[in-house]
């Protein structure tokens, strides 16, 4: 089977916890805490003949759900094997898209695993249960893994769901000939220029004004966090494809200077900072745009990283506010394709002009 790069990597990071029996915190800049750490008692499998249990002692222990073991390895194996997946990886880190690595899938095989790739529709890629230290509890968590050993994964993935709707306001200027023309408007491949767009409507003095989104699930989740955060972020996609920045910290920065939301700031209340901080938590651990949002995370346990070393640390719960520090300091909009999603293009309805622009975060 021939997995990308994020796809080994989260092989890696199953075979790597096995090896390591504990999975480490860290501080907002991706430095291990030292004295942070979650014990793990096993890694749970989702497997198409039954569920698998892999217990960390002495050895691997691997037991269907029922208690029934299978087999014991020594942990040896799996330092071993993730060693090698880790240098395989760093081999193929110039290639685009999946490639095979036969042997590390029939180690997997050897030890019961078929199925390699979490569910899309998920959030969480893998199911731990560790050992509290702060509470003597044993939960069972789930943890997405980000990888920075391939190229940069997304936390709110493009599609027509995440289309912004903004009326065109001031049109004075904007004749049909100058519709045509913003419209026509390419970058050096050909492609739609949609900042370069953006750019012409502000110049000739046209505004863009948040009016509605395409998908009313997603508004409705966005209205989750605040009654007033679709607007938000419509002005966090204003600023973005004015170019006035791209990173998430620098645009957060921005807003919270203009202040569209007219909030009372004399004493000083981070009122955009904290719902963004909180959307952008929220995307990460669970909420979706196409599905309705209850607030219940699915990947309950947080963020697994995969540095470029191959050092494993993780966010959880009790440090959020260095996991809310990571996201936003990490992380930049991006232009997805306008074709594909149906965006950025001046168009008319019910005698109005609109133009639409399209939510896509990811990693930097």
């Amino acid at each position: 089977m021939a997995l990308n790069k994020g796809e080994w990597s989260e092989v890696y990071t199953f075979l790597k916890l096995l090896a390591d029996g504990k999975l480490y915190a860290a501080d907002a800049n991706l430095n291990k805490i030292e004295d942070i750490y979650y014990p793990i008692i096993k890694i749970l499998k989702d497997e198409p003949n039954g569920n698998l249990e892999y217990y960390i002692g002495d050895s691997i222990n691997v037991c269907k759900e029922n208690g029934e073991e299978l087999m014991k390895l020594p942990i040896e194996e799996f330092k071993k094997q993730s060693l090698n997946l880790l240098n395989k990886i760093n081999e193929n880190k110039s290639k685009k898209g999946a490639f095979e690595l036969p042997d590390i899938i029939n180690f997997l095989q050897s030890i019961k695993i078929t199925k390699l790739k979490a569910k899309s529709k998920e959030k969480r890629d893998i199911t731990i249960m560790v050992h509290d230290i702060n509470t003597g509890m044993k939960p069972i968590l789930g943890f997405s893994i980000k990888s920075y050993l391939g190229n940069s994964s997304t936390i709110i993935n493009a599609s027509g769901k995440t289309n912004f709707v903004f009326s065109i306001e001031n049109t004075v200027n904007l004749t049909e000939k100058e519709i045509n023309r913003i419209n026509s408007l390419v970058n050096a491949r050909g492609k739609a220029d949609i900042k370069k767009r953006v750019k012409e409507l502000n110049k000739i003095g046209c505004v863009l004004k948040y009016n509605n989104m395409d998908d009313n699930n997603f508004k409705q989740n966005l209205i989750m966090i605040d009654s007033l955060f679709p607007n938000i972020i419509g002005e966090v996609l204003k600023i973005y494809y004015s170019g006035e920045a791209t990173t998430l910290n620098e645009i957060l920065n921005i807003v919270s200077s203009k202040n569209p939301c007219h909030y009372d700031k004399t004493a000083e209340h981070p009122f955009y900072e904290y719902k963004i901080k909180n959307y952008i938590t929220d995307a990460a651990l669970g909420m979706t745009p196409g599905t309705k949002w209850t607030g219940k995370y699915d990947a309950n346990g947080g963020y697994i990283i995969v540095k470029e070393d191959g050092e494993l640390v993780c966010y959880h719960i009790y440090n959020r506010n260095e996991f809310q520090d990571y996201l936003i300091n990490n992380t930049k909009l991006d232009t997805p394709s306008s074709s594909r999603n149906g965006f950025g293009s001046i168009y008319q309805e019910n005698g109005n002009l609109y133009f639409k622009l399209n939510l896509q975060i990811r990693f930097k």
